[in-house]
């Protein structure tokens, strides 16, 4: 395995001067809802609105000398490319960001209030190849969003903190798009809270780590129709998929329509503004995908970086 739990943990000793250690919520209406006492991890309030800071600035802080004077380059829908922009602009790195050209505006404005060069790419364009080129022209350093140990290690410091602030829990569920914040926050999980049971959370349009995990193959899915952006990953990678299959203990896919209703749930009941993709776990539990009663949960609520204009009209 490419990351354990002490590269979590310096990880966490780097970035911990400049991320957010975003509170745990409750709700007595949620415990209600599920028979279960729930803590909410809300990295909705992290820098930039999303876990995505935490391995974007791990993996930066890394860089040799040499390769943050010549910058990085990276390719995201949204949220990693505000990461990777917002470090680089606290690190003095130059940055590229390689961003879909129907990439939520929202993001889009936010990646280039952060300074970065944003370079838009067409949905018949492969992403990975066009941030590879153009990587190889400018002498950049390739950030991926996250098939990478840094990035990996960088985001588990979630569950870590999650974990140390709530107590043990019986459950941890977790969104999954490319694995990177699964993988990372099951293997804190497994070290600090062994019997935890963690669970990945995806899209139904989108299931293909739920298939790879359950055929043990790795599976691909191509440009899911699913409202979670975030979650519109192509399979898991090279890093993230053995990690996935070590340390998490089952998977689980929500419809969109589920999705938005519980994310306009915690919207409206528990005030906090939290994105799609960031609900994915959060709409497992309360749609009872998964028997919770009497135990001691934890959510990570992966981001609130949301289309208000988009979403208004849904």
């Amino acid at each position: 395995m490419e990351v354990d739990f002490d590269d979590v943990a310096r990880a966490h000793e780097r970035i911990k001067a400049v991320a957010h250690r975003t509170p745990v919520l409750t709700s007595s209406t949620v415990d209600t809802l599920t028979g279960a006492k729930v803590f909410f991890k809300p990295e909705n309030l992290q820098r930039m609105g999303a876990f995505k800071f935490r391995g974007a600035y791990n993996a930066l802080s890394q860089l040799s000398a040499d390769e943050k004077k010549r910058g990085v380059v990276a390719f995201s829908s949204g949220n990693h490319a505000q990461a990777v922009a917002l470090a680089g602009k606290l690190l003095g790195i130059p940055r590229v960001i390689v961003m879909p050209v129907d990439a939520p505006k929202v993001k889009v404005a936010a990646t280039k209030g952060y300074g970065a060069e944003v370079v838009l790419y067409q949905k018949n364009e492969n992403r990975e190849e066009l941030a590879r080129k153009i990587s190889s022209e400018r002498g950049l350093t390739l950030i991926p969003p996250y098939n990478h140990p840094h990035v990996v290690a960088g985001q588990g410091t979630a569950a870590k903190e999650l974990i140390e602030d709530a107590g043990p829990l019986d459950l941890l569920l977790v969104p999954c798009g490319g694995g990177g914040l699964l993988s990372g926050c099951a293997i804190a999980s497994k070290h600090l809270n062994p019997k935890c049971r963690v669970i990945g959370v995806e899209p139904a349009a989108g299931d293909d780590a739920t298939r790879s995990f359950k055929t043990k193959t790795l599976q691909t899915v191509k440009d899911p129709d699913t409202i979670a952006d975030g979650a519109r990953t192509p399979s898991l990678g090279s890093v993230t998929y053995p990690l996935v299959m070590h340390y998490v203990d089952d998977m689980l896919t929500v419809t969109d329509a589920e999705l938005l209703k519980w994310m306009f749930f915690l919207w409206e009941r528990m005030k906090i503004v939290v994105e799609p993709t960031g609900a994915l776990a959060a709409s497992a539990l309360l749609e009872k995908k998964l028997d919770a009663k009497g135990k001691r949960v934890g959510v990570v609520l992966s981001g609130g970086n949301a289309d208000f204009k988009a979403l208004a009209l849904l």
